[in-house]
């Protein structure tokens, strides 16, 4: 794993621990509808608060673009962040001030606090060195668990790791474990699923995934670019036609480093794109020039499974279909659930994350499956591009 210093290497106890965490959840009508982020981040709150630290959690909303937006507030969210933790949580309307200082110094070691989002200042995103400080006054230790922001070089990922003693959370230590045993030191053979809409979002993902994988399953509106940069006809569908040489180069890429670019051999087509509409399967030479491409086909989906089958480490991006309309989440459904059968067996590894994946995988009912699902989006992408991530440096031993 990258050398990181982790809650293992941290004295906590009766200190001062701003602990970034990712709490950008969706809230409709004042209520947040899904919990995941915050139950991802309670194991680290809930050891420090046991260890005695004073918790102050700082976390980002929305995109409020340095000003007080009420609607972007975290306020809403106390009450499920409470109840998840099963600890009260308090709040101060401020992530800086005399305000935060004032309930820090009334706080009882174990405490958790919960500060106003960070982004409510403009500072924040532009790594002000004055509003590292201005966080940083109200701190002895940093924790940063939000590795779905560690993309991000501001102040409250990147700038205060560089300005207290940092420590990886439990959240982001086994996030980067995950990444990293998926693609420094995978068990082969190992595999890329990467889907999606477009191949122009995905150039350096797979240029650098041919240098690591030993297959890489094309699927999604992407695959359409692919098929007809070689020739295949694609009907109405969705493609870059822009985008054909660098199809080319990616398959002629893993030709050069010996990784197999899988690409569909047959299709799920339609003429129209909603719920229930009239669908069938066809080859890639076959195609009828008003229909659309709107999942892979049967024998598509079984030349993935067989793929899949052969590997021990499987590395997912990117839905096969059209999945949020059915039928066209039958191939998505079906290589979902045929991945978390072997990883429940113990015969794969799985590790998925970044855009639509989680959603799909829900969809599939195999999240909690897989060995490691990630929600983080822009930062997993970036790692898998192999980018280096500020909020991931600056833990670095």
């Amino acid at each position: 794993m990258t050398d990181i210093r982790t809650l293992d290497d941290a004295e906590i106890s009766e200190k001062r621990v701003l602990t970034r965490v990712d709490f950008n959840v969706p809230v409709r009508d004042g209520s947040v509808t899904d919990t995941s982020r915050i139950e991802g981040a309670a194991p680290t709150i809930a050891e420090l608060s046991e260890k005695g630290a004073k918790v102050i959690v700082l976390a980002h909303f929305g995109r409020p673009k340095g000003k007080r937006v009420e609607t972007e507030s975290l306020k809403p969210i106390v009450e499920t962040a409470a109840r998840v933790l099963g600890k009260p949580v308090g709040f101060v309307d401020d992530c800086i001030g005399a305000d935060v200082k004032a309930a820090i110094d009334n706080m009882v070691p174990g405490e958790i606090l919960l500060l106003e989002n960070t982004r409510f200042h403009a500072g924040e995103e532009t790594n002000d060195p004055a509003f590292v400080d201005a966080l940083a006054e109200n701190g002895d230790v940093f924790v940063n668990d939000a590795f779905s922001a560690a993309h991000r070089a501001h102040a409250s990922t990147e700038g205060l790791a560089r300005k207290l003693p940092s420590y990886a959370g439990r959240a982001m230590e086994a996030e980067i474990a995950a990444l990293t045993k998926a693609l420094e030191k995978p068990q082969r053979p190992v595999v890329a699923i990467v889907g999606g809409a477009k191949v122009s979002t995905k150039i350096a993902l797979l240029e650098n995934l041919c240098e690591k994988m030993d297959a890489i399953v094309i699927g999604g509106a992407m695959a359409n670019t692919f098929v007809a940069a070689h020739g295949g006809d694609v009907g109405r569908s969705l493609y870059e036609p822009e985008q054909a040489d660098l199809a080319r180069r990616i398959v002629l890429r893993g030709e050069e480093t010996g990784c197999a670019i899988v690409l569909p051999k047959d299709a799920t087509v339609a003429r129209e794109f909603k719920d229930g509409a009239e669908s069938w399967a066809v080859g890639l030479d076959a195609m009828d020039e008003d229909a659309m491409i709107l999942d892979l086909g049967p024998h598509s989906v079984d030349t993935v499974k067989a793929e899949i089958g052969t590997a021990k480490t499987l590395l997912w991006n990117g839905p096969l279909g059209a999945f949020e309309v059915s039928p066209f989440d039958r191939a998505t459904v079906e290589v979902a659930q045929h991945a978390a059968e072997l990883t429940q067996a113990g015969k794969l590894t799985s590790i998925a994350g970044g855009g639509d994946t989680l959603s799909a995988l829900h969809h599939a009912g195999v999240a909690e499956k897989m060995t490691y699902v990630s929600m983080a989006g822009g930062a997993f992408l970036e790692w898998l591009e192999g980018k280096a991530l500020p909020g991931v440096e600056a833990l670095k031993k």
